[in-house]
């Protein structure tokens, strides 16, 4: 830490405080309805914490005269409070209402939630309460300003009545002009310096408004001070649950983000690096963003497990971490889970709370292994899931297409049955100059089958495997294995709509089909050089 204070780093250090924690830009980039909703939650909270919580501690150190009663406290404490709520609106929103792709709902969401909503609703309601409240103007005017007569206290009721939103059925209306002058020179003696009007905190006395019918009543049954113990009692379970949820997250991120800003894998002491991860299984929010581009969803789809998504394992991890032994259908899980990690480290790319995902990942892979041999998984035997987000795909959708491919299979094949009815398919030397240069890149593929799943001609088919011998990412499994012949036989390559969606998809940069172009090209080259060979050899026999 001294040597990131003391050097270059710490320009990186306070770029990512003021980026990525104050603004929160990762989560920006992702959505701004779900920016907005993080902004109004974290700067709501925040700030009511300091200026309203820690009041007497904070806010009367930086300010002479404080009291929570005055402007602009009075004012900014219900809106930081708005903020919060209208933040909390929008959380519901999102997760109940409008069905975000692989956005999942767990207990820790709905508990932060509705302590978060009962917290602000019970100070709200407790604020509204105590404007109208008898016994809390009775008690205020004994202290501070018993010794006016009762002619004057009844004269200041009647202001406050009249003016601060106050019900009471001691004075009744209406009041006369001479009455309100007095007990608005009163309070202005006694009670202006500390309180100011009750319209300025403009949500909780419209609350007080819509409670004024039924103010007296609940006054005289001591809801004030019902109100006032569900309101604390909120807060210190809140308190007493945050180190345990995802709230504590508060915390924990933005000592992720910053770490991850200036730490070198390479050069980090283990020691430091297992800190870091401890840190971070604590700061993930459970936003699910690293499932909604994780490259291994078409397993969740096939499987239905819940471990394979990355923000689902998360919590499995913190449970291992912590020693606790899981059960062995969770065990069995998890471990599927994390194999079909295609390491792709696409959930590292968009985390907004800057957790190295992928590290996460490989750790516990190799902590399972020395606690066990690992239940091999063949990937193979997961069923296969077309058309990943989307309809299915009606079964003639592509018939001219599919027709003009069963076509070009045969004509393969024609030129050595019958010369005669060959069709010259070899493209121009500059379309496979043009060409060349993909075919290496098949390299990079380590099988997540998104091209597979967004193909539309594999969509197309009830059992693609056997219709097109070989989907794009067997081919370029086969090519990767050397399988050149093996690929160039499949009649995927030939039905190929060339639509360039498994190439658009792959999170490798794979030219899926400019590879399958490739192979075609180098199919009809072969066909070329057997038909030459047919034709000196004289034919068939």
């Amino acid at each position: 830490m001294l040597a990131v204070i003391f050097s270059a780093k710490i320009v990186r250090l306070l770029q990512a405080f003021v980026l990525d924690v104050l603004l929160q830009r990762k989560i920006l980039k992702e959505s701004v309805l779900r920016w907005a909703m993080h902004m109004l939650i974290f700067w709501g909270f925040i700030l009511l914490l300091f200026m309203h919580a820690l009041g007497r501690i904070v806010t009367d150190a930086l300010f002479s005269n404080y009291e929570p009663t005055l402007n602009p406290y009075f004012f900014l404490r219900d809106m930081f409070g708005l903020m919060v709520l209208a933040g909390v609106v929008v959380a519901v929103i999102r997760r109940f209402f409008l069905k975000i792709p692989r956005l999942m709902t767990n207990s820790m969401d709905k508990y932060a939630i509705g302590i978060l909503a009962v917290i602000i609703l019970s100070g709200f309601l407790l604020a509204g309460l105590k404007i109208t409240s008898k016994t809390e103007f009775s008690n205020m005017a004994d202290e501070y300003a018993g010794w006016l007569s009762d002619e004057e206290l009844q004269a200041l009721e009647s202001y406050w009545v009249s003016d601060h939103g106050l019900v009471s059925s001691d004075v009744t209306r209406p009041f006369e002009a001479d009455v309100l002058q007095q007990g608005k020179q009163a309070h202005e003696s006694y009670c202006a310096y500390c309180h100011a009007p009750a319209q300025s905190a403009f949500a909780s006395y419209s609350t007080g408004k819509v409670l004024s019918p039924a103010a007296g009543a609940m006054d005289r049954a001591g809801f004030v001070g019902i109100l006032w113990y569900i309101h604390f009692l909120s807060c210190f379970i809140g308190l007493a649950y945050l180190p345990f949820s995802k709230m504590l997250h508060i915390f924990s991120t933005p000592v992720t983000i910053m770490a991850n800003a200036v730490m070198d894998e390479k050069k980090s002491k283990p020691e430091n690096v297992a800190t870091r991860q401890i840190i971070e299984l604590d700061a993930c929010t459970h936003c699910c963003t690293c499932s909604l581009y994780c490259s291994a969803m078409m397993g969740y789809e096939a499987r239905q497990n819940t471990y394979i998504l990355p923000s689902e394992k998360i919590a499995p991890l913190k449970a291992l971490a912590a020693g606790r032994d899981l059960d062995e259908a969770e065990t069995r899980a998890i471990l599927e889970g994390i194999y079909l990690c295609t390491n792709c480290d696409r959930c590292t790319v968009v985390c907004p709370s800057g957790i190295n995902l992928r590290q996460l990942w490989l750790n516990a892979r190799e902590k399972l292994l020395q606690q066990g041999p690992a239940e091999p998984l063949v990937l193979s035997q997961l069923s296969f899931v077309r058309g990943l987000n989307r309809k299915k795909t009606p079964a003639d959708s592509y018939p001219l297409p599919l027709e003009k491919a069963d076509n070009a299979v045969s004509v393969k094949y024609r030129p050595l049955l019958d010369p005669e009815r060959s069709i010259d398919l070899t493209p121009p030397a500059a379309d496979r100059q043009q060409a060349s240069g993909f075919e290496n890149t098949f390299s990079y593929c380590f099988g997540c089958q998104n091209c597979s799943t967004v193909c539309p001609v594999v969509g197309n088919y009830e059992d693609p495997q056997v219709q097109l011998g070989l989907l794009p990412h067997q081919i370029m499994c086969s090519l990767g294995l050397g399988l050149t012949e093996t690929a160039m036989g499949a009649k995927m390559i030939w039905d190929c709509l060339t639509c360039y969606q498994c190439q658009e998809h792959c999170p490798q940069n794979v030219k899926v089909t400019d590879i399958l172009y490739e192979l075609k090209y180098m199919a009809v080259a072969g066909v070329d050089e057997g038909r030459q060979n047919h034709d000196q050899a004289g034919g068939l026999r």
